[in-house]
């Protein structure tokens, strides 16, 4: 024997071992119960609880149930109580045909655990069928030399009753010829035959009319009459003889419809009529009259309905043979049915769980089964099987049923559904094999927190923005399902609590968006930080939490600011240059800052006005302005230079800023007017708002007076830009938050020029890099102290 291989003693061993471990959960003691035929739907048959011992609560809590082994509902446990109640009106002839007693074997089964007890139930007989003679004229054909005592079969009435219910006696109207002998079969039923008493003259009486009455044993009996008639013939003194007393065949249940079963045959030793033979059948059932023909001058015995093994396994059928006189002769064919593997193994489920949790425990009960196969020896043996890799298991239990059960624990993440299929398979030839899918779902636990895309998210917002505006979205996602991968989003308390981060940002809760709350300033707030929490809705609810950092991109929202020269001093700064200077000569220089950053915040300059176009020029980078070329006599002494100051933002911002420039020969006796006539030619500039109201009440004066008066202030304002230059630059320190943070500006965050005359020579200088360190409303007030400071020199 090669190894994988073993004897069929060897399964059939394995197979008793299984039993066997089933049978620990069966009681062995067998309930019996019985009920009548046709008795009423819900009528009483017995109680599950006073038999077993249990309490009816068992019932409920353990699941128990009445199943059949033909899986039918003949029976219904009520729970409740433990009674069992007719489930439907039972027929017994068409549960066991004429099998007596009748008896269904069923079990009470109980889960949880798993528990079987035997029962049976016996369907009684009533007497609910009238007797019936399937040939209601029989003749009999006697010769007149039959000598008294002589007996004649007669078909005996059928009755699907039985037990006293069936026929139990047969009467023969009264006559001088006959009497009835009842006979009994091998069936145990009783068949009447005829008995001769005086001999017969076929020339007196040619023919006889009997009422034969069948009788049944019922309470009131039921009956049935046949004609019996009874013809005289010729002498006939040779009964047919068959071949053999008993013919046995061996049929297969699969033959098809006409086949020849057997071929009898008989002689006779008479002549003519006398010798001529006829092949019926004696005492025949329905079902044997049902399934087979015989011929009646051949012999040949022919199927006229298919075999079934399962139904019935054996037939015995009585035949005679019947000359021309009216003799027979008697034989007996005895038909085995042989099995043939036609019937593929039946599955069915008991109980099912179609969900299952994840954090179930190793061996829970998924499913109770049971298997059948109708056929018998080789071909009703059956193996059964699942897939492999499944974490399920198959368990024998009681004979034919099965638990399928976990292995091993599940997860429903790394699998939510199994699709099982129970393959069972006969051992007969061809083999058959029946398969039953199961689908199995595994239920979620809430045992995976939330997870976000990424550990910290980094968002950027432009400066300026409008509130409520969309930042950005943090997502995470939960490997759960159902209420259990709902996640809530939420902002966590911030690690510092110097931020505001209420009224900054808010997210929302669904989806994860977050929102700006307000206008973001990038010169207030650069950059800032918070935590984003994610929580499902299990329970316990699990979560998690992810960093997110915004960053404010800066905005062109600050135009430059110009330091130097302050353009909201009370005088004027006026630059002094001598007329000896060379070209690319210093007259000064003009310091800006942006508020902003990056290239925001890169400024260049260019002279957008000029009295004297092409005599000065500015540095764009640097803010320098210089003479262009040497210059001469003939330039006018003073100049108004207008300096545009641009950044390089989108779009950019701009700021101007204007220069008076005085030439002179030189810086040591600079030409200057007396104070005396500086004041006198500004004198004539105070009349003006008189001569503005005068103009009002003359239409016609109005403008005449407008024209002198503007003729003579241009006069006034040239005479004033004869006087000397100077320039008034508060002495504190300029406003830092105007200064170019980042360092790309003109001016550096701790530097600024200044530039002043100093009263005693009336000559310029310059003073550099001092350090700022106040803030611009000091620088205000500086600067309307150092004009003060400045007109003590002369200078308005």
């Amino acid at each position: 024997m090669e190894p994988g291989e073993g004897s069929p003693q060897q399964i059939r061993q394995a197979l008793l071992f299984f039993v066997f471990l089933g049978g620990s959960l069966v009681c062995s003691e067998t309930w019996r119960y019985s009920v009548a035929e046709e008795t009423e739907i819900g009528s009483f048959i017995g109680n599950v609880v006073k038999d077993i011992g249990l309490g009816v609560e068992d019932l409920a809590a353990r699941g128990a149930r009445v199943i059949f082994d033909d899986y039918k509902p003949y029976l219904q446990l009520d729970r409740q109580t433990g009674n069992l109640i007719l489930n439907e009106k039972l027929d017994r002839e068409a549960l066991c045909d004429l099998t007596e007693p009748c008896i269904l074997n069923f079990q009470v089964l109980f889960e949880n655990p798993l528990q079987f007890f035997r029962a049976e139930l016996r369907v009684k007989d009533i007497n609910d069928h009238t007797p019936t003679f399937l040939d209601k004229h029989i003749l009999l054909k006697i010769s007149e030399s039959t000598t008294p005592g002589t007996s004649f079969q007669m078909d005996s009435a059928q009755d699907l009753d039985v037990g006293k219910n069936a026929v139990q006696n047969y009467t023969l109207s009264p006559n001088p010829h006959f009497h009835l002998k009842l006979q009994d079969s091998e069936e145990g039923r009783k068949y009447p035959e005829l008995l001769l008493d005086q001999p017969l003259d076929r020339e007196k009486e040619p023919e006889l009319r009997l009422t034969l009455t069948a009788l049944d044993g019922g309470s009131p009996p039921r009956s049935a009459t046949a004609l019996v008639r009874v013809l005289v013939s010729d002498i006939n003194d040779n009964a047919p003889e068959f071949e053999r007393s008993v013919y046995e065949v061996l049929v297969p249940e699969n033959s098809p419809l006409d086949s020849l079963v057997v071929k009898v045959s008989a002689t006779d030793l008479d002549a003519g009529l006398n010798g001529e033979l006829s092949y019926s059948f004696s005492h025949a059932s329905r079902d044997i009259r049902k399934t087979f023909e015989i011929h009646p001058i051949s012999g040949e015995v022919r199927l006229k309905a298919l075999l079934d093994f399962e139904l019935i396994k054996s037939y015995t059928i009585n035949i005679q043979a019947i000359d021309g006189g009216s003799l027979s002769g008697k034989s007996a064919i005895l038909v085995s049915v042989v099995d043939v593997n036609d019937n593929p193994p039946e599955i069915v489920i008991t109980s099912l769980t179609s969900s299952i949790p994840e954090n179930s425990s190793p061996e829970m009960v998924v499913a109770v089964f049971s298997l059948r196969d109708q056929d018998s020896g080789d071909n009703g043996r059956m193996v059964c099987s699942i897939q492999d890799n499944l974490p399920f298991l198959l368990k024998p239990t009681f004979k034919n049923f099965y638990t399928l059960v976990t292995e091993s624990p599940l997860d429903r993440e790394k699998r939510a559904e199994y699709n099982i299929t129970i393959t069972v398979t006969d051992m007969g030839t061809p083999r058959l094999k029946t398969e039953h899918n199961i689908t199995v779902l595994v239920s979620d636990v809430n045992d995976n927190a939330p997870a976000f895309t990424q550990t910290s998210y980094t968002l950027s917002v432009r400066e300026n923005n409008s509130p409520a505006l969309h930042i950005g979205t943090v997502r995470a996602t939960d490997r759960d399902a159902g209420a259990n991968a709902q996640v809530t989003y939420s902002l966590l308390p911030p690690l510092d609590a110097h931020v505001p981060l209420a009224s900054l940002v808010s997210i929302n809760p669904d989806n994860g968006h977050l929102f700006a709350l307000r206008s973001l300033d990038y010169e207030a707030l650069r950059a800032f930080e918070f935590r984003v929490g994610a929580a499902d809705r299990g329970s316990p609810a699990l979560s998690s939490q992810a960093l997110v950092r915004v960053l404010v991109a800066d905005d062109n929202d600050n135009a430059p600011f110009v330091l130097y020269p302050l353009q909201n001093a009370s005088a004027p700064c006026t630059e002094l240059v001598p007329r000896a200077a060379e070209a690319g000569y210093l007259v000064t220089k003009v310091v800006a800052v942006d508020g902003d950053s990056g290239q925001n915040a890169w400024l260049s300059y260019q002279l957008l006005e000029a009295t004297e176009p092409g005599l000065f020029g500015v540095w764009a980078h640097n803010g320098e302005v210089r003479t262009a070329r040497l210059l001469s006599e003939r330039d006018a002494a003073k100049h108004r230079l207008v300096v545009l100051v641009k950044d390089n933002g989108e779009p950019p911002l701009s700021a101007s800023v204007t220069l008076h420039v005085l030439l002179v020969d030189g810086f040591s006796q600079p030409y200057l007017p007396a104070p005396e006539a500086e004041a006198a030619d500004a004198a004539p500039a105070a009349p003006l708002t008189v001569y503005l109201v005068v103009a009002l009440a003359s239409v016609s004066s109005l403008f005449l007076f407008s024209v002198l008066v503007f003729v003579a202030v241009r006069l006034c304002r040239r005479g004033g830009a004869a006087s000397v230059g100077r320039c008034s630059v508060p002495e504190g320190p300029f406003p830092g938050h105007l200064v170019d943070v980042s360092g790309t500006g003109t001016l550096s965050r701790s530097y600024q020029y200044e530039v002043c005359l100093k009263g005693g020579s009336r000559t310029s200088e310059f003073k550099f890099l001092k350090s700022v360190a106040s803030n611009h409303q000091e620088s205000v007030n500086d600067v309307e102290e150092n004009s003060n400071f400045i007109n003590g020199f002369g200078f308005n």
